[in-house]
């Protein structure tokens, strides 16, 4: 796991918890054959991958910070 890129390190959770929903979802809509639940579950990937994205995000902030450390 050390030889992983950091910024792929922080991504990993991220990147298994979606997959570990659609895997969830599909268990649900087509084994267990509970439609609504199956469903539910599996609009669960794009929204913890669009939670993934705001927290790994760079801020404004952040980078209003580093430019005006630059011109100093």
């Amino acid at each position: 796991m050390s030889r992983l890129a950091p910024s792929f390190r922080l991504k990993l959770p991220f990147l298994i918890a979606g997959f570990a929903s659609f895997l969830f979802s599909v268990w649900l809509y087509f084994i267990q054959d509970e439609l609504y639940a199956g469903i539910f579950v599996g609009l669960w990937v794009p929204s913890i991958h669009s939670l993934g994205t705001l927290l790994l995000a760079p801020t404004t902030e952040a980078n209003e910070s580093v430019n005006h450390g630059a011109n100093s």
